[in-house]
Formats: C-alpha cells, sequence, structure tokens
C-alpha cells in the first residue's frame, strides 16, 4: 500500500522514547504502571521524554486500573499539570455501570484539554454496544483516532471486527482513524493493511525481554520494516 502506516510505540521513560524513535516509531503513547495496563505518568515523566524525542507524544489520562473514571476531579487536574508542561494530545476512555461511554467524565477532561487531539482507548473493546459508543462520541471535540483490538479478548478474537470496522471508514461514527493494538503481532499485520488499516500500536511486542526491560530499537524497526512492506 503507498499510504505509510503510523506506528505507536508505548514509552515508560526516556530510554524507551529513544529507543523506540530510532526504530521508527511515528508516535509514542506515555504511561506508567503495566500492571494496571497503563496509568497517567507523572509530569517530570512526560517532560523527560519530551525534552528526548522529537515525534509526537500522547498521554494516557487513567487513574486507576479498569475504566471506569473514578475520581473525576483528579483526572482534571492530572490533565490540566499536564498540559502546563506542554502535553498537547491524549489517551482516553471510560465506560458507565451500563458499558456505554462515561459522557459527563470524558465532556469534563475536554473541557480541560480545550481542543487537543485524543485517542479512545481500548474501553471500546469493552462496551456494551461498540457501534452505539461511536455514534455517541462521534461529534466530541479533538476525537481523532480509536485504539482498539476488536474484542476485549485481543486481535486474534477481535480480526473480523476490525476488518469490518475499516471497510466503514468515513461513515458517521467511522471518521476516526482505527489503531489496532492489543496483543497485536506481526502476521496480522498483512490482513489489516489490506484492509485498509493505517495505524498500530505496539507495547510488549517492542519489548522482547518483558516489560521489566526497555523498548529494542531492533524490534521497533522490525515493526516498521513490515509496516512498509520490506523484505
Amino acid at each position: 500500500m503507498s499510504t505509510r502506516a503510523v506506528l505507536e510505540v508505548i514509552a515508560l521513560g526516556p530510554e524507551d522514547a529513544v529507543a523506540a524513535q530510532a526504530g521508527g516509531a511515528d508516535r509514542l503513547e506515555l504511561v506508567t504502571d503495566m500492571a494496571a495496563d497503563g496509568l497517567t505518568p507523572p509530569v517530570a515523566v512526560f517532560a523527560g521524554i519530551r525534552a528526548a524525542v522529537d515525534i509526537p507524544l500522547r498521554v494516557m489520562l487513567r487513574k486507576r486500573d479498569g475504566f471506569a473514571a473514578g475520581d473525576t476531579g483528579a483526572l482534571v487536574r492530572a490533565a490540566g499539570e499536564l498540559r502546563a508542561a506542554g502535553a498537547d494530545a491524549f489517551v482516553l476512555g471510560f465506560l458507565g455501570e451500563d458499558g456505554g461511554p462515561d459522557l459527563e467524565t470524558v465532556e469534563r477532561l475536554l473541557a480541560e484539554l480545550d481542543g487537543c487531539r485524543w485517542t479512545f482507548h481500548r474501553a471500546i473493546d469493552h462496551a456494551a454496544d461498540r457501534e452505539a459508543l461511536r455514534k455517541q462520541l462521534a461529534d466530541l471535540p479533538g476525537l481523532d483516532t480509536y485504539l482498539t483490538a476488536g474484542s476485549a479478548d485481543g486481535v486474534d478474537d477481535g480480526l473480523p471486527t476490525l476488518v469490518a470496522e475499516a471497510a466503514r471508514r468515513g461513515e458517521p461514527g467511522y471518521t476516526q482513524r482505527l489503531m489496532v493494538g492489543g496483543g497485536l503481532r506481526l502476521e496480522h499485520v498483512p490482513p489489516l493493511r489490506a484492509a485498509g488499516v493505517d495505524a498500530f500500536h505496539i507495547g510488549g511486542a517492542a519489548r522482547p525481554d518483558g516489560w521489566t526491560a526497555p523498548v529494542s530499537a531492533q524490534a521497533v524497526r522490525q515493526w516498521r520494516t513490515a509496516l512498509d512492506g520490506r523484505p
């Protein structure tokens, strides 16, 4: 395909960020505490990464494991502190008890973000109704990406959903970029690229020695090569 695919890599600190950029990452998702599937990093970590690399960064807004918002005030304060430190793009997503989007929390955060671009993350994979969620979020300011595996169980299970959603790109509720992540492996790339998917997100796949080791530039470069269709 002629369109260069976006490769986003999870970074926990400056060492990860430098290796990811060296390997060909286009963008970083900044988090802490992967034991809780990624929470908001300290402002100092954001600042250190921002000083270390010059590629775009998206910062996680999430204070607890799971997809309930918890302390919304703490989230809003964190967003304000990160904005003041120079963060200009974010990752967030919360569900209510009914499995639909927690619009009250999302809208409070968006008021603080004041037009910043943002990704609705894998909460979509745990929603009661994916299509209804997309329609409810469709007109929110700044939303330009969904990070999804197509299923709560990962890309293996979600591949048919991802292919079907990619085919709907441009329809109401489907204008945002589809970024695939969550159990993503290299063998998933050809069918996803053939379906028109042009954004990919990796975390553990960039760390062959596990989450206690830093990002491997070589592992990221392998993904860059696969996405670019080079032998």
